[in-house]
C-alpha cells in the first residue's frame, strides 16, 4: 500500500501499562474514601486523557469539577510515583520496531497520556528506537480523537496521511486515524476487543504486532 509512516498508540498499543495507571487512580479513590476498580476495568476508562479517566472511575454523584480537579491533581502526583513499576512493551513489539526501522519506515507516537509521562514512558521503555515524533496530550494539543496532534505529526515525518498507518487499540485511535485520512488498524492484544475496533473504522486488525509488517507489503 506504499506506507511511508507508523504512528502508535502507546498505552494499550506498544506498552502494557494498564496496572500502573489503575494503582494510580486507585489510590486516589482510596484518599477519597471512594470505592476503587478491578485493574481490568480500566480497560474501558482508559484512553481519553486524565479527567476523563477520573470522570469514569468517580462516584455518578461526585462527577463534578470540584472533585475531578483535584482527582486530576492527586493522579498526577501518585502516577509520578508508580509509572514505571509494571509497565513494560507487550510481546512483540521490539521485533516489530527493529523490522520497521529496517524498513526504513518512520515511526511515531500519538497517546492522550500527558505529555511528560509519554515522553517520559518511551525514554523509559522504548530507548532503542528511534521516534521521529512523540506526542503526548498538552495545552494546544487537544485529546484525541481530534485530529491536530495526528496532522502535526503528519507535517513533521513530512509524510501525507494516506501513506501512513496508525495502530492503536481503541475506538478512539480509529476515529483518529479515519479522521485524517490515515490507515487505521486495531491492536487485538490491547486494551479493547474487536467489536470496538471494527465499529469504529478499522480497516485491518492485527492479533499480534509483527502482523504489521504483512499490512505494509
Amino acid at each position: 500500500m506504499g506506507f511511508k509512516a507508523v504512528i502508535f498508540d502507546l498505552d494499550g498499543t506498544l506498552l502494557d501499562s494498564l496496572a500502573d495507571i489503575a494503582n494510580a487512580a486507585n489510590s486516589v479513590l482510596e484518599k477519597h474514601r471512594f470505592s476503587t476498580h478491578a485493574i481490568d476495568d480500566y480497560r474501558y476508562f482508559v484512553g481519553d486523557g486524565v479527567k476523563v479517566l477520573m470522570t469514569r472511575i468517580l462516584p455518578e454523584a461526585k462527577r463534578n469539577d470540584e472533585t475531578i480537579q483535584p482527582c486530576v491533581k492527586a493522579f498526577r502526583e501518585a502516577y509520578d510515583r508508580t509509572w514505571n513499576v509494571q509497565t513494560k512493551p507487550y510481546k512483540g513489539v521490539p521485533e516489530m520496531l527493529d523490522r520497521l526501522i529496517a524498513r526504513r519506515i518512520k515511526l511515531a507516537i500519538l497517546s492522550n497520556k500527558p505529555d511528560d509521562f509519554a515522553q517520559k514512558c518511551v525514554a523509559e521503555f522504548l530507548p532503542r528506537w528511534k521516534f521521529n515524533s512523540v506526542l503526548g496530550h498538552k495545552i494546544g494539543i487537544p485529546a484525541k480523537p481530534d485530529t491536530t496532534g495526528a496532522l502535526q505529526i503528519a507535517a513533521r515525518l513530512d509524510v501525507q496521511p494516506g501513506q501512513i498507518l496508525y495502530l492503536g487499540d481503541t475506538a478512539v485511535d480509529m476515529k483518529t486515524a479515519t479522521a485524517t485520512g490515515m490507515f487505521p488498524v486495531g491492536a487485538l492484544w490491547g486494551f479493547r476487543a474487536l467489536e470496538e475496533l471494527a465499529g469504529s473504522g478499522a480497516q485491518a486488525v492485527i492479533e499480534r504486532p509483527g502482523e504489521i509488517l504483512n499490512l505494509l507489503s
